[in-house]
């Protein structure tokens, strides 16, 4: 699990249960990878009990901020940690308007970051993580062979995976957007980081990173993969990515990460006190009630079926401890005052939620 010293919560692309499968099963250098990174995560994170996202006159200061601004830009900076457990490296490698460096990695993150803003700006009009033109920060070659990617509540820090199991940390877009949407949450919503509100935090950030990706790739809710770290799995390891929208529990069956344990429906929902109350594992089940939605809309997920999810994220009725059932409410009334209540984009969502078994 990672954990950090400082007052935002550090949330890590790759969920604790894996890295314990891999202590279980891997070869004595996996397992010296994956008993290290274990070590290592709590020592740069402690997660809060609860978050509270800013009160309201502080997202309408934000607002009125933003307003004024027809076309902003990012502001990235990429540093090179040179695999020290530092972050933010003391190297800046690439900054706003440079061209790339040569060093795929860092040109990853750059391009990343860029189509994360360009996704948030030009498909819902906030500007940067904060919506007030937060610059936007990543670090490289963390660590040795660390096997995470993460948001700190300031930046992006990758790894450069082991090479055995996992890839380079920036090989993912969807990673990427993911960890950059955990700002986003941060910054409204601020679900507690437990339980079903912390699953909710989880599936949100899976959904815009996908929505990142899917922008991108100019793909359709029927053609997108709708996987989530897709090219982080090695040739060597038996799956996918590390998790899918479309279908949990399938991304991948291993011998060495085991398998994927995502339930896609509330009779399935995993009780356990591993995991923050299982924040990556029962995200499987809003995940799937997404995808069920976007699908069912049709055309790009990030207009309709997106803007439903992101206004739903602003709504004062998203709480801190929000759950499964109080989020599917409010998408579903979003849906009615943006669609009209017997609209079929109110219907898919609500079929959605129903067919997931959490309404």
């Amino acid at each position: 699990m990672c954990t950090s010293i400082h007052r935002h919560s550090l949330h890590c692309i790759l969920p604790p249960y894996i890295l314990s499968q891999i202590a279980e099963n891997g070869s004595p250098e996996m397992r010296a990878m994956a008993i290290r990174s274990l070590l290592v995560d709590p020592t740069i994170r402690i997660v809060r009990a609860s978050t509270a996202g800013p009160v309201a006159g502080e997202i309408a200061r934000r607002r009125a901020a933003a307003g004024n601004i027809l076309a902003p830009s990012p502001l990235r900076t990429i540093r090179d940690a040179g695999g020290e457990p530092e972050a933010p490296g003391a190297t800046v490698v690439r900054r706003e308007g440079d061209g790339p460096t040569g060093d795929v990695a860092a040109d990853e993150a750059y391009d990343g970051l860029g189509a994360t803003f360009a996704l948030f700006w030009e498909a819902y009009r906030r500007n940067s993580i904060d919506d007030a033109g937060l610059p936007l920060d990543a670090t490289v070659h963390y660590d040795q062979d660390y096997d995470n990617a993460f948001w700190d509540g300031t930046q992006m820090v990758f790894g450069d995976g082991d090479g055995e199991l996992f890839n380079r940390f920036t090989i993912s877009l969807d990673v990427i957007g993911h960890e950059l949407t955990h700002g986003v949450t941060e910054k409204e919503a601020g679900l507690a980081y437990f339980n079903q509100s912390g699953a909710l935090n989880e599936s949100i950030s899976d959904v815009f990173g996908s929505l990142v990706k899917q922008r991108l790739l100019g793909q359709t809710a029927e053609e997108a993969d709708w996987l989530i770290g897709a090219g982080l799995l090695t040739p060597k390891v038996n799956g996918s990515a590390l998790r899918s929208m479309k279908a949990p529990g399938t991304a991948y069956d291993d011998p060495v990460l085991g398998k994927d344990p995502q339930p896609g429906h509330m009779d399935d929902f995993i009780r356990t006190n591993q995991d923050n109350g299982g924040v990556h594992v029962n995200s499987g089940i809003p995940n799937r009630a997404f995808y069920l939605a976007a699908t069912t809309i049709g055309g790009n997920s990030w207009e309709r079926a997106g803007q439903i999810w992101y206004n739903a994220l602003l709504d004062p009725n998203t709480r801190a401890n929000t759950d499964f059932a109080g989020f599917a409410r409010v998408t579903i009334d979003v849906a009615g005052r943006l669609y009209g209540s017997g609209s079929a984009e109110a219907t898919a969502v609500t079929e959605a939620w129903s067919a997931v078994g959490v309404i």
